[in-house]
């Protein structure tokens, strides 16, 4: 697979990093290179670009596209890990941290990969290719386990009624693909639903995120960025829904927040200080044009921090 993606809200993203041409940058979500390739741009013959990327196919890519940039080092794992990452590479610490958090282009749009309800093929969801698919907890967990997971991370109104459909479905043979899955959801919902968008969309989502595990994966990603990040350092993440930019936009207002003592005494005793500003007091949105040219950004929000 050619792993072509187009970069979201690219110059507000990169122009939030305030990259310096002699800086050490980490885009934790290398995907294809679109925003790593920016950075590149603008840094010096002694600057460092560290590109990290769970998915083999994104590694491949950015391998083929930077491999011979001596700027670049190109690291198979988690952001979840940057900090474990840095330090095998004995960086110390780093002036600006990218994340661009969720599925990409070239993942929704390969059927095999399992995670659009469009195409028929494999119920996997695997960003990594490695570990339990969608399938697997599809045909294992319980209807209240797959009802917590459909209405945790799907916002899904009717979570209970599609698990009790998946159980029910599942009695005359496992689940093995995503248009079984889709027909089951959407025979699971009142009609109503179904003339709302696809009714499927919620569930895959909340499957895709169960998979990957992806809140924890970002909640742990902020605070590998935060503990690694230089003073004046930066970070800049994208999110897609609302579930991911609550918990950036939570974070980053508890790193900035000062005194937490009670109004009443006379004094501070709790010490605790800012840690950071933020960059944009409301995130950054895609632009009309850019809408028109990649109608995938719509929900696209950008938060930047930058570290005391």
């Amino acid at each position: 697979m050619e792993f072509s993606h187009i970069p979201v809200l690219l110059d507000e993203t990169v122009g939030a990093l305030n990259v310096k041409p002699n800086g050490i940058y980490i885009d934790g979500t290398a995907g294809g290179g679109g925003h790593s390739a920016k950075i590149l741009e603008k840094l010096g013959p002694n600057g460092k670009l560290i590109l990290i990327d769970q998915d083999p196919t994104a590694i491949e890519a950015v391998t083929k596209r930077f491999g011979d940039d001596n700027r670049s080092v190109i690291v198979s794992s988690n952001f979840s890990r940057m900090r474990e990452v840095v330090s095998s590479l004995g960086v110390g610490s780093a002036d600006g941290v990218l994340l661009d958090i969720g599925v990409s282009s070239p993942q929704l749009d390969t059927p095999k990969r399992g995670f659009s309800y469009h195409s028929d093929a494999p119920l996997d969801m695997r960003m990594s290719q490695k570990g339990r698919t969608a399938a697997d907890l599809v045909n294992e967990l319980s209807a209240r386990e797959l009802s917590d997971i459909i209405f945790r991370y799907g916002e899904e109104k009717f979570a209970r009624s599609i698990a009790s459909g998946i159980v029910k479905a599942r009695e005359s043979g496992r689940i093995e693909t995503t248009l079984q899955l889709a027909e089951i959801v959407s025979n699971s919902v009142p009609a109503a639903k179904r003339r709302d968008g696809h009714p499927a969309r919620k569930t895959f989502q909340a499957l895709r995120i169960a998979v990957n595990g992806e809140l924890q994966r970002l909640e742990e990603g902020l605070d590998s960025a935060f503990s690694i990040l230089s003073s004046g350092g930066r970070l800049a993440v994208i999110t897609f829904h609302s579930l991911e930019d609550r918990i950036v936009k939570q974070k980053m207002a508890s790193w900035c927040r000062g005194c937490t003592c009670p109004k009443d005494f006379p004094v501070c005793v709790c010490g605790n200080k800012p840690k950071g500003r933020l960059v944009f007091r409301k995130p950054v949105e895609p632009s009309l044009e850019e809408l028109d040219k990649n109608p995938r950004s719509r929900s696209a929000k950008l938060r930047c921090f930058e570290k005391l």
